[in-house]
């Protein structure tokens, strides 16, 4: 791609921050800022794969909180890009090419480059692969091969075996983040009753297939609307703080 053009999407990509930070700054609007930049990233993603004529047997995948459509005005923006069995070195050089340019027009990547097969034994050996997999959303590509590897997937994941793990794991992350003696001031994002405590409801939620909102574990009776309405205004609230952070 010619530097001009590189330039012209780093420019692009700095204008649309602005904007939303500028739309923050007036509105205070959390969804609009979070949403925003997720959707300002899909665009930018989506030209780039189609500038470059990308193999038609690839696809691109946002995964983690990228998946979720949702992204902090700073946050690394977590790819994956699928590949099939047997990718030729030809196909893999046109990979390469595509996450330095993504690298060279500004974006923290936190991506992985794998086939289905590949994906699906990582998940099984990894929770926070299994946990950023089960978030995946297609952007551009060859929607077939994502298709199959989320069926692959979702017959694969024991809702049980995922909470567990989760527990564990929230375990680990409050002795680390609660259980020090010089803690003078919380982690809004990893803290006990922080915002990843709601991200893991949500997660346990996903696996379990009981819904990806608020209201629809109303619908499950697993909570009340009022408690719904409570937990809505808390991520709300810690949304805000981390914004607020990330901008700082």
């Amino acid at each position: 791609m010619p530097p001009e053009q590189v330039a012209a999407i780093r420019s692009h990509i700095a204008a649309g921050q602005a904007a939303l930070k500028l739309a923050w700054q007036q509105h205070r609007d959390a969804e609009t800022m979070l949403r925003g930049r997720a959707n300002l990233l899909d665009d930018v993603l989506r030209e780039v794969w189609s500038d470059l004529a990308l193999p038609p047997e690839l696809s691109l995948i946002a995964v983690g909180g990228y998946g979720g459509g949702k992204m902090y005005p700073y946050s690394d923006v977590d790819l994956l890009i699928l590949i099939p069995d047997g990718c030729s070195p030809v196909t893999q050089g046109r990979v390469e090419v595509l996450v330095g340019l993504l690298w060279d027009i500004g974006l923290d990547l936190g991506h992985s480059v794998r086939t289905a097969a590949e994906c699906l034994e990582e998940a099984a050996q990894d929770i926070t692969v299994q946990t950023a997999l089960l978030e995946a959303r297609f952007l551009t590509g060859n929607l077939e091969n994502f298709q199959s590897f989320q069926q692959a997937f979702r017959a694969q994941l024991d809702p049980a075996t995922f909470l567990s793990a989760k527990r564990l794991e929230q375990s680990a992350r409050y002795a680390k983040y609660n259980e020090t003696p010089f803690s003078l001031e919380p982690n809004c994002k990893e803290s006990p009753g922080g915002l990843r405590d709601i991200q893991v409801l949500r997660w346990v939620s996903l696996a379990a297939n009981l819904g990806e909102n608020w209201q629809d574990l109303v619908q499950a009776k697993l909570i009340d609307s009022h408690e719904a309405l409570q937990l809505e205004q808390v991520e709300i609230r810690l949304a805000e703080l981390r914004i607020e952070l990330h901008l700082l």
